[in-house]
């Protein structure tokens, strides 16, 4: 399976096209739609989510409810384009046009800059356009129907939030995946433990007051994965180093980690290594999951645990300080729209990234050109793994 995504920030629309989904998988609008909503629910959220009411629209690739074999075409419609038909239209206009919102003063934190450098850009909206976590609408889109895909063939993905700028959130041990989702869908800030979500809705109207911004760390989990997606041969089929490398794409996140992650470097091998078990009922196992379900960049079995670390938005309502590319003046950034924090947002687009990088391993590894050929080649996949 692979994926393109298309289109700006304040553009007409955002497009993606899906390669390689089985054929005969119950997909429709709605059930994409439902996580787009996710992506923009979350305290803290600002205005661009009141102007946009993002509703996908399927125009290729499903027929009757069931996909067909074929590319899947996925469009999302800006609402807030209309008020940006001259700034941003396809077609030339005329020189003072071309003046309108043109930034020249590029932003602390953001691609802005090296953008314009790189591009060869007078105007930097060209790269913020682009650029803009807007994107990452399509990339939940993908997301959700990589995540239908797997729902049929028994794996759930489900993501949290560990730490919120700073405030360590304690999570109750042995969680399903189905007590996360069901707990964070009951949680306006993206946590399990609901005993902290007032504290944290407190500190985040705090640092909106100061005009201030905060990141944190996301965790996903992915339960009933089969043993063996990835592989140990080469560097670049190593299933981890893959969903590393997916994570952070995401915009603002800087740092991945499995399992234990940097904790593991503290600690002796007998604290790390997950001792392996075996019984009749459920083959093999592991006795603890330190590793985030990863041997030699292989899935064991066990959930795959996997933390990513988002800055905060760069974007500050008391800017920091820059430079005019035109006069090379020193002056106080643009400001665009922001948010104080899109921790819980992320945590929706980690998912979904986590979900796509899996479907794809999947589908790499069974035969899959219709839903039941797929399900029937992983049932025997791990018929076989439990009796080996």
């Amino acid at each position: 399976m692979r994926y393109l995504t298309a289109g700006e920030s304040h553009g007409p629309r955002l497009t993606a096209i899906i390669e390689g989904v089985p054929a005969g998988l119950p997909l429709t609008a709605d059930f994409i739609n439902a996580e787009l909503r996710r992506r923009q629910g979350g305290y803290g959220r600002g205005a661009r989510m009141k102007i946009e009411n993002d509703q996908v629209e399927i125009t290729s690739g499903v027929r009757h409810g069931l996909t067909m074999g074929g590319p899947i075409a996925l469009h999302v419609t800006n609402l807030d384009h209309q008020k940006w038909l001259e700034i941003m239209s396809v077609s030339d206009v005329e020189e003072k046009k071309k003046e309108l919102r043109k930034i020249t003063k590029p932003r602390p934190g953001h691609a802005d800059l090296v953008g314009g450098i790189k591009y060869r850009f007078d105007d930097l909206r060209n790269s913020l356009e682009r650029s803009s976590a807007r994107e990452t609408t399509m990339r939940v889109a993908v997301g959700a129907v990589a995540k239908r895909l797997l729902e049929e063939i028994g794996i759930q993905v489900a993501s949290h939030i560990v730490n919120f700028g700073g405030i360590e959130v304690d999570v109750p041990e042995n969680l399903t995946v189905s007590q996360i989702k069901e707990a964070v869908a009951q949680s306006e800030v993206s946590i399990v433990n609901r005993e902290r979500e007032e504290e944290i809705k407190a500190y985040i109207d705090s640092v909106k007051k100061e005009g201030e911004t905060i990141g944190g760390i996301v965790e996903t989990i992915v339960g009933g994965v089969p043993v063996g997606l990835g592989s140990f041969v080469q560097w670049d089929k190593k299933l981890d180093a893959k969903i590393a490398q997916g994570v952070v794409s995401i915009n603002a996140f800087k740092g991945v980690e499995f399992g234990l992650g940097f904790e593991a470097g503290r600690l002796k091998g007998s604290q790390v290594m997950d001792e392996i078990l075996w019984s009749e009922q459920d083959g093999y196992t592991r006795r603890t999951n330190h590793l985030g379900g990863f041997e030699g960049g292989m899935t064991n079995g066990e959930p795959i645990i996997v933390r990513g670390v988002m800055k905060p938005i760069p974007t500050l309502y008391k800017p920091l300080m820059s430079v005019d590319i035109e006069t090379h003046e020193p002056y106080k950034a643009t400001v665009e729209r922001s948010d104080p924090t899109a921790l819980p947002a992320a945590g929706v687009v980690m998912e979904a990234v986590v979900a796509t990088v899996l479907a794809t391993e999947v589908l790499d590894k069974f035969s899959s050109d219709n839903l039941e050929e797929l399900k029937e080649a992983v049932e025997r996949h791990r018929a076989y793994t439990k009796a080996f």
